[in-house]
């Protein structure tokens, strides 16, 4: 039999699942972008349960590794939510690696962002178009560049209201109501990739590493982010609703 909840990650799940709803409510229609990483899981888990009206999406930058893909068909069949498949713009693309060759992201930071933008940030921009917010799995304990992620916040490069409800959940917490929930997860993270993205962008990690060092790892810590969570992402900090859960107050 899987473990309960403690009451503590109890509180922190209804938080966070008023949180989804309050923003399915408030700033309809709301879009939850899935990379499928282990937060990303509670999210979808939580959208399902709570049966918010939140339109899934994920981005297939055409370089995912198969365990992704793997996992984005076991939550297909678990949960049996739509989620819509954003891909990159086929020209834009064959351009770009047809000038500077399939793996460019290796030669300079620039031709690397040039990459992540063309692959993530443009379908992604595209995909919410028209939304009313967009939520994330963005937590504090990701690394350092996502160090002041906050619940509620206005991301002024999408100019939408950008939602975490967990960013102020640890892995503890994750991996906890993960098992708890019995909930699926990328067959990588057990092979030591806290963090997933593209396969030839992400590498397993040592003990003890930050989080995101398997992030482009030959960059500069500071440099570890595609585009779409820059910082500085949160630019204006805007009220979040008000949600009293056994007690606990959620605020931004």
């Amino acid at each position: 039999m899987p473990p309960a909840l403690s009451a503590e990650l109890d509180a922190r799940v209804a938080a966070a699942s008023e949180l989804l709803r309050c923003t399915a409510r408030d700033h309809a229609p709301a879009v939850f972008a899935t990379s499928f990483g282990a937060e990303d899981m509670v999210l979808l888990d939580l959208v399902a349960r709570t049966a918010a009206a939140i339109r899934v999406l994920t981005l297939d930058t055409g370089r995912l590794p198969q365990e992704t893909h793997d996992l984005m068909a076991r939550a297909r069949l678990r949960y049996g939510l739509p989620i819509e498949v954003v891909v990159p713009e086929a020209r834009a693309l064959s351009e770009f690696v047809g000038a500077n060759g399939t793996n460019a992201f290796y030669a300079s930071l620039d031709l690397r962002k040039r990459c992540c933008a063309i692959r993530k940030i443009e379908p992604l921009r595209g995909a919410l178009a028209g939304a009313g917010a967009w939520i994330t799995g963005l937590r504090r304990g990701q690394g350092v560049t996502r160090a002041d992620v906050a619940p509620v916040s206005f991301d002024d490069s999408f100019g939408l209201p950008k939602i975490a409800p967990l960013a102020d959940w640890d892995d503890a917490a994750v991996w906890d109501y993960l098992r708890a929930r019995q909930v699926p997860w990328n067959a990588l993270h057990d092979q030591g990739y806290p963090s997933i993205g593209c396969a030839p962008c992400t590498r397993a990690v040592e003990p003890g590493e930050d989080p995101r060092a398997g992030r482009w790892w030959w960059e500069q810590p500071e440099h570890k982010e595609c585009g779409l969570h820059r910082r500085p992402a949160q630019v204006a900090i805007i009220a979040p609703p008000r949600v009293e859960t056994q007690g606990v107050g959620v605020a931004s």
